[in-house]
This record gives structure tokens, sequence and C-alpha cells, in this order.
């Protein structure tokens, strides 16, 4: 479970034997009695329950998923005085079930849900996705009806819960970002509550009584004030249906819901605000008070936020990133139900001129009249919005979570509304909104730290959200694709595999795609360990992160807008053995991106300036890491385990020796190793999606084949080695927030006839998300982290001879707890090691992996990854069934010897890092 709160950044040929399911676009169906049919906006349709709920679909049957999001109309903004923080304590409560779902984490696990619940200023909402199955949608539908307005919610589960939210409180506490932003807002607004952190008040969720929780769930957990939103592949009229035989059985409530009155006051002058707390990251950040989602100024607002902030065209970059200023810099406005801001951050490096940094963030921000926004701005910003629009709209189940945030501003349809404003704003609108709300009165400036002007921006109220909404048709619905099988014998049957020039391998599963989509990963190997090391490190990292920033034909942002001009989100990258090339395009900007990624891979100019700002944002980095407790353990334990000699590629730096090397970087070092080393005749292409073959192979042939590496690619073999268990625990003053990290080696790979069953005990184990035995004591029965799991790592190889495999744990804790929590993770283990796993455990982990397994195959990304890995290591596609059999096979027994074999408590290491001296002055506050 998770809390949202925006800082507002930012905004082939296929035969006939595959059957299509209807695709409803553009209309409703006839809805079943007591439902009544509401607008329907370019494939979404809306529908009214009797009760009040609202109902929205989304079918689309080339997703073979389906997505189930419950928005609330209630938010951190709809509390009290000294309640502050319900709706998100509420939301954890909401997950601890009802006299008929006992167990919903558990359950979800069992079914392969993929879940979660959010919340933020307006709206809370919880989904859960998972492959397109009629009973798991039957019980999803029946468990959030029950949830709605039988939850429990009870003060043991409330006491219980109270140590996981102060962790929460206290992993926020840890980060310089959060802190900086919930300071920074409640600067700007006095009233209103989105000056309010969600997360709430520690005092506040620590002494509210439950009977004051249980009231604030039944009046806004109810049918009138939620939004059920399906997506996927699902048959709507059988799933309305479905939605009256749960959702329609809850009575209306006879309450009235409350209105809500306060409106933040015209600010009348500048405010400032100094952020004081242990860390190396620095901050400057500005916010604006803005109009609300509804707003007509709205819209020039977000294009003026994209103008500013996008990398590399965009202002910011240019005045602050290029020369080196400032590390990162972006804008971006919240478009909410009530006003909201415009926000414009900097991060200076830790020996900046910060007070350089803040005059020209200022000036950016407030002088905009003496530098209008330009004509091809414009434009460009227009068509990077419509790209993002166009790219989002292809995934209806990243649509149906997104809905979540415009049910919370008004409705749905300002999601499409708000799209068609920005197509529509004018060089006057930018310029006009920048004068009239980017002024010092309207200003509040916020630093993290290791102007008079009379005139005011008045925020007028926008208008009734239904004026823009109501008889609002859209634009034409997105086409759908084949409904694709993404069984494991359907793609290796549709999947066609060859070899072009000395060994690049490529793979190509043509498939009609919703918005005739197309993915691309290739994969480039080359060179070997003692090459590498006569190089200076890291110049092969940074050889691969500069290759978007400039060929010998385009400028960094030439790419970037060319790239929008494709509508294709790319990258080309590369590390010390290999480069990379990702696209998302369509199959009719498929050539001419593929011809770009290639040039700039082949091509690289490798810019002065892009390097040392690379270099800067690198040292920024880490030296903003230094004093947090996740990298102060998580780098001793590194390097407790680092089996490699000092200078060998895979050999763990201290911080202070990652920063001498990257300080003592060349550009003719990257230059050189480039050179040296860069090819693409050796490795693995794979293209899935949308797209014809016989124009495909011609092309690969041409770009890729007669590039030999400069040195041939030997893989750096990897073998398990023994380490003696240790413990060491790490002072980071001033963090409230511990980290707990915890490993032991295994001699283990993903051809170990134990691999099966030693996934499975993982997954029990730890590695199950909100429902394993480490969740349920050290979270649900202990009550002291936030978030605990564990992971097992299995080599892999061409050879099959490498076996450098590890066990993992990681968790969060108050410092006081940590203690506790580390008993705890013994004692959970040592149980683990003795009495092994229950059948009944077993059975859903098995279930719960098979039912990730192929959701991932959903995925025509996942797809991709999947053929290059099989490719580089030899494997059939069917390879990957036969591990599923192994799966499905697994008795008790084999999964429990295979512990007792593998797990070895005594050889634990454990590492942790937190104010445990601080700490031991303020134990941590007892359960109520």
């Amino acid at each position: 479970m998770s809390r949202l709160r925006p800082l507002a950044l930012a905004c082939a040929i296929v035969v006939a034997s595959f059957p299509l399911h209807p695709v409803y676009a553009q209309s409703s169906i006839a809805p079943p009695k007591g439902i009544a049919s509401k607008a329907c906006v370019e494939g979404i349709c809306e529908y009214m329950l009797d009760n009040g709920m609202r109902v929205l679909l989304f079918p689309d049957a080339s997703k073979p998923t389906v997505t189930v999001n419950v928005t609330y109309g209630v938010g951190s903004m709809h509390e009290n005085y000294g309640e502050t923080g319900m709706a998100h304590l509420l939301e954890h409560l909401v997950f601890k079930g009802t006299p008929k779902h006992g167990d919903i984490p558990g359950e979800m696990k069992k079914r392969g849900v993929s879940f979660n619940g959010t919340t933020n200023l307006d709206r809370t909402n919880y989904y859960g996705s998972f492959p397109a199955n009629d009973d798991t949608l039957d019980w999803m539908l029946g468990m959030e009806a029950d949830r709605m307005v039988n939850s429990h919610i009870a003060k043991k589960d409330l006491d219980s819960e109270m140590t996981v939210v102060r962790n929460e409180m206290e992993r926020n506490e840890n980060q310089p970002g959060i802190v900086f932003n919930e300071r920074m807002m409640s600067t700007a607004y006095q009233w209103h509550n989105y000056g309010k952190s969600t997360i709430g008040n520690r005092a506040d969720v620590e002494n509210v009584p439950i009977g004051n929780l249980q009231a604030f769930y039944r009046q806004w957990y109810q049918p009138d004030n939620a939004t059920l939103i399906i997506a996927g592949r699902f048959d709507p009229a059988e799933v309305l249906g479905k939605v009256q035989a749960t959702f329609g059985k809850i009575k209306r409530p006879s309450r009235t819901l409350p209105t809500f009155w306060t409106t933040e006051p015209t600010q009348d002058g500048e405010r400032e605000i100094t952020v004081r707390r242990s860390g190396d990251l620095r901050l400057i950040g500005l916010t604006y008070h803005a109009p609300s989602a509804t707003h007509a100024d709205t819209p020039a607002l977000m294009v003026l936020a994209d103008i500013l902030s996008h990398s590399p065209g965009g202002r910011l970059h240019k005045s602050l990133v290029e020369p080196k200023l400032a590390a990162a810099a972006f804008a971006g406005i919240g478009a909410q139900r009530d006003p909201g801001s415009f926000t414009l951050i900097a991060v200076p490096p830790k020996d900046g001129d910060t007070a350089k940094v803040e005059s020209e963030l200022l000036s950016q921000a407030e002088k905009i009249a003496a530098t209008p926004v330009t004509a091809q701005e414009l434009a460009d910003a227009k068509q990077r919005i419509a790209n993002a629009y166009e790219l989002s709209f292809n995934d209806v189940n990243r649509i149906g979570l997104a809905m979540s945030e415009y049910v919370a501003a008004g409705d749905w349809r300002l999601y499409f509304v708000l799209r068609d404003a920005m197509d529509k704003v004018s060089l006057e609108d930018v310029n006009r909104v920048a004068k009239k709300y980017l002024i010092p009165s309207n200003r509040t400036l916020a630093r993290f730290v290791p102007t008079d002007n009379a005139v005011r921006a008045t925020i007028e109220a926008g208008p009734a959200v239904a004026t823009l909404v109501d008889g609002y048709k859209g634009r034409e619905a997105v086409a759908a694709g084949e409904a694709f099988d993404p069984s494991i014998e359907n793609i290796a049957a549709r999947t066609e595999i060859f070899t072009i020039g000395n060994g690049l391998q490529v793979s190509l599963l043509p498939k009609r795609t919703r918005g005739e989509t197309v993915v691309v990963d290739a994969d480039f190997r080359f060179g070997d360990v003692e090459s590498i090391k006569r190089h200076p490190d890291p110049a092969g990292n940074m050889a691969g992160a500069l290759l978007m920033r400039g060929s010998k034909t385009m400028s960094r942002e030439q790419i970037d807008k060319r790239f929008e001009e494709l509508k294709t989100q790319a990258s080309v990258s590369g590390s010390i053995q290999s480069a990379n090339i990702d696209l998302q395009t369509r199959r009719g900007e498929l050539v001419d991106a593929l011809t770009l990624a290639a040039d700039i891979l082949r091509n690289p100019a490798y810019p002065e300036n892009e390097f040392e700002q690379a270099r800067l944002q690198s040292v920024t980095g880490i030296e903003a890491a230094r004093k947090e407790p996740g990298t102060v353990a998580g780098i001793a334990m590194a390097q407790h385990f680092d089996p490699w000699p000092v200078g060998h590629p895979l050999h763990t730096d201290t911080l202070d020796e990652s920063l001498a090397k990257l300080r003592a970087l060349k550009l003719d070092d990257v230059r050189k190793f480039h050179d040296a080393f860069y090819g693409t005749s050796n490795g693995q292409i794979s293209i899935v999606g949308d797209f014809e073959p016989a124009v495909i192979k011609p092309l690969l042939q041409k770009l890729f084949a007669d590039w030999k590496p400069g040195v041939t690619f030997q893989p750096i073999n990897t073998r398990y080695n023994d380490v003696d268990a240790q413990r060491h625990s790490f002072e980071t003053p001033d963090k409230s927030n511990a980290v707990y990290l915890a490993r032991f080696n295994l001699p283990l790979s993903d051809d170990n006839p134990d691999y099966a069953a030693l996934t499975v005990a993982n997954h029990v184990f730890g590695g199950g998300g909100l429902k394993s035995r480490l969740f349920d004591r050290v979270r649900q029965k202990d009550g002291l982290s936030y978030g605990i799991g564990s992971g097992l790592s299995a080599d892999s190889s061409r050879s099959g001879k490498d076996d450098a495999g590890s066990f993992s744990i990681q968790g969060i804790a108050a410092p006081q707890n940590m203690p506790k929590l580390e008993a705890a993770v013994r004692e959970e283990l040592e149980r683990f090691v003795r009495d092994g796993i229950t059948a009944e455990e077993l059975s859903d982990a098995v279930n719960g992996i098979l039912t990730q397994r192929q959701q991932g195959r959903a995925s025509d990304g996942n797809i991709a990854g999947m053929l290059n890995s099989d490719q580089y290591l030899g494997r059939k596609m069917l390879r990957r069934a036969e591990f599923d059999a192994k799966l499905k096979s697994l008795t008790l027994a084999d999964v429990n010897a295979a512990i007792k074999r593998h797990f070895k408590p005594a050889e634990l290491s454990v590492y942790v890092a937190g104010d445990f001296a601080n700490a031991a002055k303020t134990p941590a506050p007892a359960a109520k």
C-alpha cells in the first residue's frame, strides 16, 4: 500500500484463425435493470447504478489482462482538525478484511492479482490487475463490493498497523525531496487542506479514536461516492450484469456528504522557507498558486510547464543544466478539483552556487515577458504532449488507473477535454498566463540546505465541470489489435528466429496491436575482461550513458525532437560489455526510428558539455546518497560479498573511489572506449508487434550485420563464493528510518534441479509481496515495518557452469524497532528451515508464480526481452513451459528438502544502518 502526494512534476499479418473479441467504441450497450447508460468517449462508456455508483468500462480484446479500479471521492483534503492522515490510515485498514473476506492480500496473491491502494489529496483508490479470467473478475467484484461497506475497521487492526504507518512516516522523513515538498506546500497554503501532507500529522495518526475512523469510513465508503473502473479483455454486457449483482445490492446511503467551502485566499506577498536537514541533496523550489482543472487557463499552464521542463530542449535545462549550474531542473502543474499549484525545482550540485541557481530559476519563471515563448517552443511542446497522450492510450489498463485522477478532479472526461484544450492553446495564451500567475506576490520560495511587488494573482473559480464535459464526444477511438494468445507455445510457434552476419541473432514476432505499436529490444555484445581492464573506469558506462546526447549529425535536442516527431519512446545506451537499443514505436515509424537509433549508436559525437553535465549529475547523485542508510548498508554488504580484485570491472568501489574515478575521467577515455569495443554484428535483436517482416529483414542486415566489435565478446564467468557471516551496524544521524539488509550466497544456477523448489520457497518466505511469511510476521503481526521482503538470485550462463546465486532480505523500521525486526526475521528464517512450508502455501505459491509469469507475457516488451535472453543463453522458448511444468509437479517434500539443503540461517550476514544513538534516547511509542 502506498501514498501519493502530487508534486505535479509535469506533467504483421495475422490469419483469420485468431479470433477477435468484439470491439465496443463510442456507444454504450443496453444495461441491465438498475443501471443507466451515460456518456461514451473514445471507447470508454459510463453507467450509473441506482445507488449512485458510477461505472466506467474500457474493453480491449488485444490485451489479455483486466484491471479493476475502485476510486472513492475522499482524500486528505476531506479530513478535519485533529484527524489528518485518516484517509491514508483507512486505506491500510481496508486491506485487513471483512467477515466474508478474512485475508484479502492472501486471496489476491493466490489468484495472481497485482494489487495496491493509494491515497491522494482528492481521492483514494484500490486496484488489481490480472490475466483475463472470469473467476478472478467475479471474485474481485464481489470482494470490492463487500469491503466497500463491510470492512472490519477494528481497534486491533489499528493497533497492529500503527507502527507500520509510523515507519512509513519515518521512511518519508529520510527522503529530502518528500520533506522539501511537504514544507513548501504547507507554506504556500494557509487554509486549504492541499497544504497538508497526505500521510498526516503524527500525533493525529497516533491518537485518532477508532470510532472517528469508523465514522469516516461509513461516511465516505459508499456507492454514491465511488467510481468503478474496469479495463481490459472482458465482455461489457456480462460485466454489467456482474456489477449489478454485486455492487447493485448495496443500498444508496441516506446521509448527505458534507460540503467543503474553504478557499485559499489570494496570496499577498512572497513567502520563503528554508529546510535544514541532514543530507547532501540541495534543492531550490518555487511554487505559485494556479487554477483548478476546469479553469480556462489551466491548459495553457500545462503547456507552459512542458516548455520549461522538457529535457533537453526546455528552458530550465538550457539555462541551468547545460551550463552546469544544476544537475537537474523541472517544472509542472497539478490539475486538481480545487485551485492547485505550479511548481519549479532545481537540484544544485553539492559544491554549486545555490544563490546563482536560485536567481536563474526565478528569472526563468518570472521574466518570461522579457523573453516570450516562441512559436517553435509552443509547437514542440504540443507535439510532445500529443505523443504522450497517444502512447498512453495504447494501454487500456494504464488508462484505467489514470482515470482515478480525473474522477478526483471532477469528471473522467477531463482527460480528453484537457487534451483537446492543450491542442488549441495559442502563443498569446501561454505568454499571458506566465505573466498573470508567475509573479513574486504569488510565489513561495523553498530551499533545502545541507521582490517587493504589490501585483497579485487572483485565482478565479473554474466553471462547473458539466459545462465542459456535457455532450462531449471525443475523437475517434484508437484501433484495437488482435486477441493475442500469450501462451509460451503460441509465442514460440509465431516467432521467426534466424541469424544474420557473423552472429547477430534475430527474433521476429509480428502481430496486430492496439495503435499499431511495435517494440524493439536489441542487445549488442563485445569485449572481454582483460581488454576492459586496460581502459579507465567508468569509461565504458559513460560511453553508453552519453549515446543519446548527440551524434555526428544531430544534437541532443535534435535527436529528442526527431523521436518525438516519430512518436517513439527510445533509449540507446550501453555498459562495459553491451550496447542496447530499446524502442516503442508504431508500424509506420519503425523504419525511421530504427535507422535513427542505429546512427546514434554508431556515430556518437560525445560533446564536451554533455560529458560535463553527465559527470556533474553522477557526482551530485553520489554525494546526495552518502548519508542515506540504504546506501551505507548496501555498499558495506556489497563489499563484503565482492569476490573481485581491485581493477576488475565488477569490483565494488567505495563512494569516494567512485567519485575519484569520475573526476579523473577524461572525455578522450570515453571516445576511445567506443572506438575500441563497440560493434553490432554479435548479439540479439527482438521485434514484437505490428510490423512487416519483409520490410524489416533487409533493414536489419543493412544497419547492423557488418559492424564488427573491436574486441570479441567473452562473458565474465561468475562462480559461487563462500562468505563468512558477519553483522555490522552503521550510524546515520538524523535519519528517522533505519534499513535492514541481509544475505547469504548459494551455489545456484537456473539449471539447478532445486531452482523451481527454491523459487517457490522464496515466494512463500518473503518474495510474495504483501502476502508472505516475513510480511505476515513483521508487518501484519508485529507491526514493525512498512515494507519487508526477500529475493532469490540464480545465475544464468551459456556454458551452464556459472552458479553465483544468493538469497537476500531487505526491510525498514524505526531505529528503536530494529532489534525486534532482526529477531523476528531470524526467528522466521529458522522456523522456515526447521518446519518447511505447508501444502496450502505450496499450492498458493505455485498458482501465484504461474499467474505472474502469464501476466508478464501480456507485455510485448517482456516478450522481446524473453526472446533475446533465450537466444543469448542458447535456449528454446519452450524451456519456459518446461519450468512451468516443474512448478506444477513440485511436491511438499521437494520444496522442504530444498529449503533444508540450501538455506543456512547461520550463514546470514546482516547490515543495519540508522540513527540508533538518538533512538536509544527516545524509545518507540508503545502500540495503543
